[in-house]
């Protein structure tokens, strides 16, 4: 690999060319993102692969370890949530910084999956995808502490660490993490 990863290259280039192979990987990166969603890093990798209608050969043909399949579904969550930070851009800025960290809170939940099943291994994938993430989220933060609703002491890296110490916690109820969330996103905006 390259010295420098870029997200979206990585995926580029692990994706096959063949439509119908392409959407095999495709299927397979959905299935494994929930799979990890409800059984953690111990998701089977036969329920992945029947999840994504596929047989087990075409996961190992895509994915030779379960490594290569975390980094690839770490790296198609970071992806999604650079996607969105583009989306979001022009919304006012409260709204696109707290549609950025929504989905963020589901990746994190993939994350905590993939960080138990490497337990802390550090990869360039995941060097990468960090650096990605926070080159997309700091401008909706910077853009809402311009328009005066993020209070002005605060970094992407404060904010995402806020909220995946959220996300880490088991709650519950589902609800229950967002009326958490959104107590401590009030703790975020500025005082006016």
């Amino acid at each position: 690999m390259p010295d420098q990863i870029v997200v979206s290259e990585f995926l580029a280039a692990q994706r096959p060319r063949r439509a119908d192979a392409a959407r095999n990987f495709d299927a397979l990166l959905v299935a494994a993102r929930e799979a990890f969603a409800e059984h953690g890093s111990e998701a089977s990798l036969e329920d992945i692969a029947r999840r994504a209608g596929v047989g087990i050969g075409t996961l190992y043909r895509n994915f030779p370890t379960r490594r290569h399949l975390f980094e690839a579904v770490y790296a198609s969550e970071v992806e999604d949530l650079d996607r969105i930070a583009q989306r979001v851009a022009d919304l006012p800025p409260w709204e696109a910084l707290t549609t950025w960290l929504r989905r963020f809170v589901e990746y994190a939940v993939t994350k905590r999956a993939i960080r138990e099943a490497l337990a802390g291994e550090e990869s360039e994938v995941f060097h990468a995808c960090r650096q990605s993430m926070y080159a997309g989220g700091t401008p909706l933060v910077l853009r809402a502490q311009a328009a005066g609703e993020v209070r002005p002491d605060m970094d992407i890296d404060d904010l995402l660490r806020m909220v995946s110490g959220i996300t880490s916690v088991a709650f519950p109820e589902e609800g229950q993490r967002d009326h958490v969330l959104a107590i401590a996103l009030d703790g975020v905006r500025a005082r006016r």
